[in-house]
């Protein structure tokens, strides 16, 4: 298949950068991360009261318009209100959460024109880690993995499965992500990931089946495996506006996401 590496290739693509089979440490970081509790039983309070909060906006459990007291927030999480208050305030600054003094906490409300205005960032930045991707190469291991997402993708398609199909579409986004070498991007797009995750989650079930998605994704995939840079942020730049486009309209489409007039 034109663009895909032969092995000797990919040898030669992988020599010196990474053994294969491994990951780098940008690409453990997901960019695309979904909201889990793993693990925070073990974190100190004020890193648990974080997480639990976090996980609960995402997931929707804490809704947007949502304004709890720190007193009933300190009681949902059966923590005192020292180690809530540390995790409201980095809440905040993640941009979850408006915090007033002696009035407690909202959960921030994003208008579509925000949303869409976030995904414009987004989407740049996610282009051009394709495009570092493409320029640093990958290595056989690289493109064995991300064959394998694309292939399960397809069969997500195929029998309906939206919701493995989104997952594994985060899981993809996320590797190419975390083979473009530029950890400030990373953490970049993974504040954004944040802020929109809720709204992308609202319309999931209303978009088409992803059959122009799954296309998008091997011509990409065939760029980077062909090293060529300008190629791969070309496809992926188109990929975004009519991914973006579609997402937008969607949310225009529903009451619970507020539009500006």
């Amino acid at each position: 298949m034109e663009g895909v590496l032969s092995t000797s290739e990919r040898r030669k693509v992988g020599a010196g950068r990474r053994k294969p089979g491994s990951r780098s440490v940008e690409a453990q970081a997901a960019s695309r991360p979904r909201p889990s509790l793993q693990g925070i039983a073990k974190m100190p309070a004020r890193d648990r009261a974080y997480h639990e909060l976090k996980f609960r906006i995402l997931e929707g459990r804490l809704p947007p318009g949502t304004t709890l007291l720190e007193t009933e927030v300190a009681s949902l999480l059966s923590l005192s209100r020292t180690p809530v208050r540390e995790a409201l305030i980095r809440l905040e600054e993640d941009g979850l959460v408006d915090v007033r003094p002696r009035h407690g906490i909202t959960v921030k409300a994003l208008s579509v024109d925000e949303i869409e205005q976030i995904y414009q960032v987004f989407s740049t930045l996610e282009v051009k880690a394709a495009q570092l991707t493409a320029r640093r190469g990958i290595t056989a291991a690289d493109h064995e993995r991300l064959d394998d997402i694309l292939t399960q993708m397809e069969r997500a398609s195929k029998r309906g499965d939206i919701e493995a199909w989104s997952e594994l579409d985060d899981e993809f986004h996320s590797e190419l992500v975390g083979l473009c070498g530029n950890p400030r991007l990373q953490a970049m797009l993974r504040q954004l990931w944040d802020l929109q995750y809720h709204a992308r989650r609202a319309i999931i079930k209303l978009r088409p089946l992803p059959i122009v998605s799954d296309r998008e994704h091997r011509a990409i995939l065939a760029a980077i495996a062909a090293g060529n840079e300008e190629e791969a942020a070309h496809l992926h730049q188109q990929h975004r506006d009519r991914a973006d486009e579609q997402l937008v309209s969607l949310l225009r489409q529903k009451t619970t996401f507020p539009t500006r007039e």
